[in-house]
């Protein structure tokens, strides 16, 4: 059970505690003040007799230790030290002074007495002082320890709430019965992973996975992320990796689990500052400490990054984390099931079809999904709805795949024609060409940092493409551009995002996938970027003259792309005018309308033969 916070009222009755005592230290301080003031004028022995002869003595004379105390007639009072004067006495009773010897007080109780208030004070500024360094959760002594997030154990997440995924929760059901049943795997000698890494692009719920473990193993989680553990002062993320797995010791059975774990497992390298590196010295201990733990000690290890690549081989090594797991995109049917995860504490109405949402969200990740099923909800809310209909989630659709409506933003009427050729453009080539995914919707509002788009979906789940696909999606990619010149005789600024794409696919195609007729079969893949690997510089293996080939192809296949295009829209001159002018009258198109007016079947046909 984790500390609970204090309560507001708690608060407030230390808070007046405080000021009592505040106030009596006050209070003591002027009273010894105010007795200090208050003390004896002092006389000369020689007045003091002069004064007794006089007969100016006004009660009864104290006197203590050498010294005389008493009071005029005026009310002045007054002290004068006699020494060791043996008549001081007779001439008293000679004066009839009355008087009082009194016996010399403890030099220790009347220093006690006097600094007594000045103790009070100083333990109270340390009272003080301690309450605020507490406050402060001790940060000096505390600044090394780990502080793992625990989960709130009322709000348990288990396998039920991880749509999809099912391979993933497979391997990882072998995890939870380790720790019910650990004798189970140890009856015939077998060991359990010590740690398991999830590998998977974002929001895909490698996190969600990690806490449903531990919840249906019923032990403690303990959480970091990787970035937690690195901070400016050396050995402070080593001493928090022994710290957590201090914690995790004395809980055990139970889960660490460390998000972006990339952050603090990167690939060491013979870089500058060696192995002083605060990160090295992070990922030394967090070595040291996955193999300072037995198996049977019930402490399982899971680990979450999107960059595999770069992690320490003697992190991913057999004895650390034994087994990846890949948690890759949801296909179809995962993608219902996480809409339905995401929509069953929201009313919708009965004309949603939480299928036909899922095939056009191809390529979205579960916390894509739960984006947009918030977002519809929230749309329906504004609209003052009971319930979410199909449009709110047409609209939270089209609002994560492209951008936020900025139909604020004023365009000239001559910049909406040059848009609206421009979508026309890559709509046409993009309907005609087979194998390419076909056109969503297409609109000239503005949406984010786009003037118009052109959104296309995938009528299925593909993993391979082949070099025709990625030729056609050339040609609908520089389409736009092929148009402006066709139409208007000149280019425009609006191509930039279609070249950097398609540039960008043309040189995978040439160095990656080997799809060059020239170059042939050869991978011309370079080195990643420096830091990731163990050299300080970038090893280049490329000649200057295949540097120049590969630069050559690409300009090649780019060009052929725009041949491909422009003959497309040459042909369909006709199609394309009627097409802008719906656009202009209606900005924005779905896939029916599109149809309609290009006569239904573009590119139809060819595409069902080429996925028959």
């Amino acid at each position: 059970m984790g500390k609970q916070p204090e309560s507001p009222k708690n608060n407030l009755l230390k808070g007046f505690a405080v000021w009592i005592l505040l106030g009596l230290m006050l209070f003591l301080v002027v009273k010894t003040a105010s007795t200090i003031a208050e003390s004896h004028k002092t006389l000369n022995y020689s007045d003091f007799l002069e004064e007794v002869e006089k007969g100016n003595i006004q009660g009864t004379l104290i006197v203590k230790h050498g010294y005389v105390y008493g009071s005029l007639k005026d009310g002045t009072k007054f002290q004068t030290y006699a020494g060791d004067d043996k008549d001081l006495l007779s001439i008293l009773r000679e004066n009839k002074v009355s008087f009082k010897v009194e016996p010399a007080s403890d030099f220790w109780a009347g220093l006690f007495i006097n600094i007594i208030p000045v103790i009070l004070i100083v333990v109270f500024f340390l009272f003080l002082v301690n309450r605020q360094a507490s406050s402060e959760s001790n940060k000096v002594f505390s600044f090394s320890r780990s502080k793992p997030t625990i989960p709130d154990s009322k709000n348990k997440i288990t396998f039920a709430d991880v749509a999809g995924s099912e391979e993933e929760k497979e391997e990882l059901r072998e995890i939870i019965d380790f720790l019910k049943d650990p004798k189970k795997f140890q009856r015939l000698g077998g060991k359990i992973p010590k740690g398991v890494l999830l590998v998977g692009p974002p929001g895909t719920g490698k996190t969600l996975l990690a806490k449903a473990v531990a919840g249906e193993a019923g032990v403690p989680f303990l959480g970091m992320s990787g970035s937690d553990f690195v901070e400016m002062f050396v050995g402070v993320g080593a001493a928090r990796v022994r710290d957590l797995f201090r914690q995790a010791k004395k809980v055990a059975p139970s889960i660490i689990f460390i998000d972006e774990i990339d952050a603090v497992g990167r690939q060491r390298f013979a870089g500058l500052g060696g192995g002083h590196d605060e990160r090295e010295q992070t990922l030394n201990q967090l070595l040291v400490e996955m193999d300072g733990f037995a198996t049977d000690q019930g402490i399982i290890v899971i680990a979450a990054t999107n960059r595999p690549d770069v992690l320490d081989p003697a992190l991913t090594r057999p004895g650390r984390f034994d087994r990846t797991i890949v948690v890759s995109l949801p296909d179809i049917k995962e993608r219902e099931a996480i809409l339905r995860v995401h929509t069953r504490n929201k009313p919708l109405s009965p004309s949603v079809d939480l299928s036909v949402i899922s095939r056009g969200t191809s390529g979205l990740s579960g916390a894509d999904l739960a984006n947009i099923a918030n977002e519809a909800a929230l749309l329906a809310a504004r609209k003052g709805k009971n319930q979410i209909d199909m449009e709110d989630f047409e609209a939270a659709k089209d609002k994560i795949l492209m951008g936020v409506e900025r139909r604020s933003l004023v365009i000239s009427e001559e910049e909406k024609k040059i848009i609206a050729y421009h979508e026309a453009g890559h709509t046409i080539v993009q309907q005609s060409l087979p194998e390419i995914h076909p056109v969503h919707k297409v609109t000239i509002i503005p949406h984010g940092n786009a003037l118009g788009v052109t959104h296309t979906l995938p009528e299925k789940d593909r993993f391979i493409e082949s070099d025709t696909y990625f030729h056609n999606t050339l040609a609908a990619l520089l389409a736009g551009r092929v148009t402006e010149k066709i139409v208007f005789g000149k280019m425009f600024t609006g191509s930039e995002n279609d070249l950097k794409v398609a540039t960008e696919i043309a040189r995978r195609m040439v160095c990656e996938w080997g799809m060059s007729e020239k170059l042939g079969p050869v991978s011309f893949r370079e080195h990643e970027a420096v830091f990731l690997g163990r050299d300080l510089v970038q090893q280049r293996t490329l000649s200057e003259e295949t540097n120049r080939e590969i630069d050559n192809e690409i300009k090649r296949i780019l060009e052929q792309a725009s041949r491909t295009a422009e003959k497309i829209l040459q042909e369909n001159r006709d199609k394309l005018d009627i097409l802008v002018n719906k656009l202009l009258e209606y900005e924005t198109l779905t896939t029916q309308q599109i149809n309609e007016i290009l006569g239904g079947n573009n590119g139809k046909e060819s595409r069902q033969q080429s996925s028959d």
